[in-house]
């Protein structure tokens, strides 16, 4: 039975996010869309507070500016000696750029290339004394490109007056001062960073703090697991938890009922073997002998064809009681399936072979156990080959291979085990079971490790011998195959992982 692969942590690899994470992800997320949502906010809030701190020095320098301007007649005075110009441009990463034209747009003073206000309509004019302020371009030609780079992103106030003395006809005029937008951005960035600093560091430590908190919210949880995983496949005892929440206990709960139901389940399937073996067995027992009995005293010729069809009736119920039995033990719910040891099979092969060589002398074949692979090379005979498994299971398997042999091959053939460890697969130990009997066909070699599946119609067999082969090696993690024999004939080989071998205990 194929397994689910696993990452290198032991989780298999269909498996989803872990709870903790999901939890962490859920209450993390919200924190995020905050910070982020506060980002903007602080960043707009201090690019407002940018603007207002800009916009009220730029008015006060245009009222300053208009203040050194002096209506003469139709003309004006301008009173703007060197040292106030220098004030306006004392720095330069933040030089004031001005403008004064009269009627609007007819440059008198200072930086002819300013971006003009926005336009007015003849029934809207701009209000006098009121300031507009606006964003602008610095355009790439004019005596401001001097001192500013072109595209360069300006602030804007716009100032409209309205001069002239008694008598004459009023005038208008505009005064502009410009800043340069780049120092409002630096600054907005600034007060960005100081806030969002402080704003990370409380996101760091909720994020630690509710780390913390989930993991020891789950924790229960963690026990919970570390009960289970740490359990012998034979121990269905309930689970304990001294303190846990109420969704944990109802699951605890959940599982310890499954556990008592199974504990059943397997209890009764242990009083059924024990019973199946003593009932069936002996009655079967009884009725071979009484059969041979009556076979040695029977004379007429009817009567003695007719005892021999019992007594082959009863062998082969014997054999299928045996066989089922034995089927029983090697399922995956048995408890003999999981009780192993570590044990030589090499030493287990060759009890087990010849305590089948009597049988096989009678039914004229040669049964041998051989050293080495198939390449000639040898092994020494008492080199121990350790495995763990059952060594009661791997002896009914490798039982039922050697009477699929004898009983299949035929009289005069051969039959040949041999155990060696895997030439090509590191730490894989190989047991083969070859006859130079018929075979069985190459389309046959899957479907005959099904149950009841017979590959011929001789023999009086329950086709269960290989079947039961294939749960005992599945059981323990191993593989088993079948290989045709050139010229003729069928190996039966096993794959089983190997076992280090036992530590040497160093004399007192």
């Amino acid at each position: 039975m194929a397994s689910p692969s696993s990452s290198p942590s032991g989780t298999p690899a269909q498996a989803g996010v872990s709870l903790a994470r999901q939890l962490l992800l859920w209450v993390l997320l919200p924190q995020l869309v905050l910070w982020m949502a506060g980002g903007v906010a602080t960043y707009r809030f201090a690019a407002g507070y940018a603007n207002q701190a800009i916009d009220a020095s730029l008015l006060q320098a245009s009222r300053s500016l208009a203040r050194q301007l002096k209506p003469i007649g139709n003309g004006l005075l301008i009173d703007f000696p060197r040292a106030a110009q220098d004030v306006l441009e004392a720095d330069p990463a933040d030089r004031q750029l001005y403008m004064v034209s009269s009627p609007p747009g007819q440059f008198i003073l200072g930086n002819q290339a300013l971006p003009p206000p926005p336009a007015h309509d003849s029934e809207h004019p701009p209000a006098l004394n009121t300031p507009y302020f606006y964003d602008g371009i610095m355009p790439v030609n004019g005596r401001a490109a001097l001192h500013t780079p072109p595209g360069q992103p300006l602030r804007l106030v716009a100032l409209y007056l309205r001069f002239g003395d008694d008598g004459a006809a009023p005038q208008t005029m505009l005064v502009q001062v410009a800043r340069s937008s780049a120092n409002r951005e630096d600054l907005a960035r600034r007060i960005l960073v100081d806030m969002l600093l402080p704003m990370s560091s409380l996101v760091l430590l909720m994020t630690v703090i509710v780390w913390l908190g989930i993991r020891a919210g789950l924790s229960p949880l963690v026990r919970l697991r570390q009960q289970v995983e740490g359990r012998a496949p034979t121990d269905l005892a309930p689970l304990q938890l001294a303190s846990a929440p109420r969704e944990l206990w109802s699951l605890a709960t959940a599982i310890n009922t499954l556990l008592a139901a199974v504990q059943n389940t397997v209890a009764t399937q242990k009083r059924f073997i024990g019973d199946a073996a003593h009932q069936l067995r002996t009655p079967l027992a009884g009725l071979k002998s009484q059969t041979e009995i009556a076979l040695q005293s029977a004379t007429d010729p009817d009567l003695h064809a007719r005892l021999q069809r019992v007594h082959e009736s009863a062998t082969r119920s014997a054999h299928l009681v045996n066989q089922l039995l034995t089927l029983a033990r090697a399922e995956p719910e048995s408890v003999m399936a999981h009780d192993r040891q570590r044990f030589d099979l090499q030493r287990m092969v060759q009890a087990v072979t010849a305590e089948w060589v009597p049988r096989a002398l009678r039914l004229h074949i040669d049964l041998g156990m051989e050293q080495g692979a198939d390449d000639g090379t040898q092994a020494p005979n008492d080199s121990p080959v350790w495995i763990e498994a059952n060594e009661l299971l791997m002896r009914e398997a490798l039982s039922n291979l050697i009477d699929n042999a004898l009983h299949y091959a035929g009289s005069g053939s051969q039959v040949t085990v041999r155990v060696l460890p895997s030439p090509i697969t590191p730490h894989m130990a190989l047991l083969d079971v070859i006859d130079n009997g018929p075979g069985i066909a190459e389309g046959d070699h899957a479907r005959v490790f099904e149950r009841f599946v017979r590959a011929t119609e001789s023999g009086d067999g329950c086709g269960l011998g290989l079947a039961i082969v294939k749960e005992i090696v599945e059981r323990h993690a191993g593989h088993v195959q079948l290989i045709n024999v050139q010229p003729q004939g069928l190996c039966v080989r096993i794959e089983l992982p190997m076992a280090k071998p036992p530590v040497p205990r160093l004399p007192a």
